[in-house]
């Protein structure tokens, strides 16, 4: 479900949610890359019991927005788009969980980011430690890989290699592992015979081979978890995408295009791409501006999947939000080889014939673009590149793999980052999180959310709780 896609990348949080006085429940909406219907309720001491109830979708491509509203009896959830997971935590006298509406704009769930990810499950490794990406990957992968057991969902722990190419790339080496220390990843050092053990057609002098990471169907979790919030008698509404939010007195009234309106206590907003749009358009000023991101994918054909045997990855330009150029096996077969990482023409841009003149002009003309662009023209321009040149797309691959040529290589389905970036240029490196009275937005919310979406629900459960009315 590209229903909840809600936290990205940023050191920008609200760790501690303000407490206004709230005399009316809550509602809210939550948005993108993947993930949230995780704890919404949760309140141990208030309930005699509780049930969980899971809904994931991360990564977002396309407008997210989940709301979920409380009344007195009753909590609604609905979104729009992708959302990365939400999780309803129920029951007890004073909070029954009545009703989950959900709004997705699409006809389906997890059509954009949360369905066109690499399903990778992150082990952690490169995130700073103590940001909200680094703890809510190690406690969203723990419970991603519970669920996927309970729910027979497909995913394996296949293992990776982060590989040092030269004595240049060692120093950068050095800092992932250190990185990995500090937050608990398993990890260790393996020479150049070791990793031609595990990987043999790979180049590189020294890796770090990082056993924990997993792969996994990201589709199937997300349809498992529209089941399971479809068997409690809650309700997905697809086609649903929001045209107006109206805040009153007591709460939010939300308008999309097959219904005049839904009013809720609260909203929470995690729509991906469209993030600070749903936000703008219930009256927040987001610090951040998304700027869409397209990543184009190749897979390996058939008679040369050997090439790869799990994942490989090159060391990443610690300065440069994107990890590089690496090798997926997927958990329901194949190869994948990218992303790259070019400025799409529209924020559902997942071809360079796709274009929003407006929304290009936006991007374009935003001072936060303009600053990153003159940081990085030289990597942005070979980054395009590599997107009109199959060429110079498998020249980044060979440096992994010298044995790939362009004949065991055919397109595969690009997807678009939400990438957010702030005013003074910089990518956001953390997931953004910013509420008001009537509203959480999740405005950044890019990789790890799909492994961190049932960890990043709690997060937005702790900021809603103080607004909930008891």
């Amino acid at each position: 479900f590209d229903t909840i896609q809600a936290m990205n990348q940023c050191e920008h949080i609200n760790p501690t949610p303000t407490k206004p006085t709230i005399t009316q429940p809550a509602t809210v909406t939550d948005c993108t890359q993947n993930f949230v219907v995780n704890k919404m309720l949760k309140h141990p001491v208030s309930y005699n019991s509780f049930q969980k109830q899971i809904l994931d979708d991360f990564e977002v491509k396309t407008s997210i927005c989940t709301l979920y509203t409380w009344t007195k009896k009753a909590i609604v959830v609905e979104k729009t788009q992708d959302l990365g997971k939400i999780t309803v935590l129920n029951t007890d006298e004073k909070h029954p969980l009545k009703k989950i509406l959900l709004l997705e704009k699409e006809g389906s769930l997890a059509r954009h980011q949360t369905g066109n990810n690499s399903g990778v499950i992150h082990s952690g490794i490169y995130y700073k430690p103590g940001s909200l990406k680094a703890t809510t990957c190690r406690d969203g992968k723990a419970q991603l890989e519970a669920f996927c057991d309970e729910h027979s969902v497909k995913w394996e722990k296949c293992g990776k290699v982060i590989v040092a190419l030269n004595d240049a790339e060692l120093p950068a080496l050095d800092r992932i592992y250190e990185r990995g220390q500090q937050n608990g990843v398993e990890c260790r050092f393996i020479d150049g015979d070791e990793l031609r053990e595990r990987e043999p057609h790979v180049a590189g002098i020294k890796a770090l081979h990082v056993p924990e990471t997993g792969i996994v169907d990201y589709v199937g979790f997300c349809i498992k978890l529209g089941a399971l919030l479809e068997e409690r008698g809650h309700e997905i509404r697809l086609n649903s995408k929001i045209i107006n939010i109206i805040k009153t007195t007591d709460g939010v009234t939300i308008g999309t295009e097959d219904t005049n309106g839904e009013h809720l206590d609260f909203l929470v907003n995690c729509a991906g791409l469209y993030s600070d749009k749903v936000a703008q358009m219930a009256g927040h000023k987001p610090s951040i501006k998304i700027i869409p991101f397209r990543g184009e994918y190749y897979e390996l054909k058939d008679d040369v999947h050997h090439l790869c045997k799990n994942l490989i990855y090159p060391v990443p330009d610690p300065a440069f939000p994107f990890l590089g150029v690496h090798f997926t096996r997927m958990v329901l077969g194949g190869v994948e080889c990218g992303p790259n990482a070019v400025l799409a023409f529209a924020r559902e841009g997942y071809t360079n014939r796709q274009v929003k003149p407006a929304e290009l002009f936006e991007s374009l003309t935003y001072g936060g673009f303009i600053k990153l662009a003159g940081k990085f023209w030289k990597t942005g321009a070979g980054e395009m590149h590599r997107s009109f040149s199959k060429k110079a797309f498998v020249k980044a691959l060979s440096r992994l793999i010298p044995e790939i040529t362009e004949e065991h290589l055919v397109a595969a389905p690009a997807g678009v980052r939400a990438q957010a970036i702030s005013p003074e240029g910089a990518p956001v490196d953390d997931f953004v999180i910013e509420h008001d009275e009537r509203a959480v937005h999740v405005i950044n919310a890019v990789s790890p959310a799909a492994t961190a979406c049932l960890a990043i629900a709690d997060h937005i459960v702790a900021v809603l709780e103080p607004k909930l009315v008891p």
